[in-house]
């Protein structure tokens, strides 16, 4: 798989974050990491929106934003070129890219396992957008 994964979180997601990261790199995924580097507070916007920017401008790139909810999906979806879902199976992490084709999942760190976040990001990875139905819709949301 030659694919990059830009990562990103808040103070409340930084230990999934830390996790996740190794696991990628494991599965010899390159990883971006934007940030936060602690569990000091911080501002969330600061660290998802230069990984939604990377995912933006890069096709090959997909990204991954944990937080405490999972709700700092919402810096991501200001930018143009990005859909990103906020995610807490299996389930809804494929079906996000299936029929969304979304590039970018939230995770919410205080709402799920350590095993759970690990399951859902193998989930969202291995998935594949299905297009036709799915397509005509994204092509009704999309702002040209």
């Amino acid at each position: 798989m030659n694919q990059t994964i830009a990562i990103a979180s808040d103070h409340a997601g930084f230990e999934y974050k830390a996790i996740l990261n190794a696991h990628l790199e494991s599965k010899g995924i390159q990883v971006q990491d934007f940030g936060t580097y602690s569990t000091e507070p911080v501002d969330y916007p600061d660290f998802v929106g230069p990984a939604a920017e990377a995912v933006a401008k890069d096709p090959n790139t997909l990204g991954i934003i944990i937080g405490g909810s999972g709700n700092e999906e919402i810096v991501a979806n200001r930018l143009r070129g990005i859909c990103c879902a906020v995610v807490w199976s299996d389930q809804t992490a494929r079906l996000s890219k299936e029929h969304g084709n979304c590039n970018m999942i939230a995770i919410g760190q205080r709402l799920l396992s350590q095993e759970k976040a690990i399951s859902i990001v193998d989930a969202w990875l291995s998935a594949d957008f299905k297009g036709g139905r799915h397509q005509k819709r994204i092509d009704k949301i999309d702002i040209k």
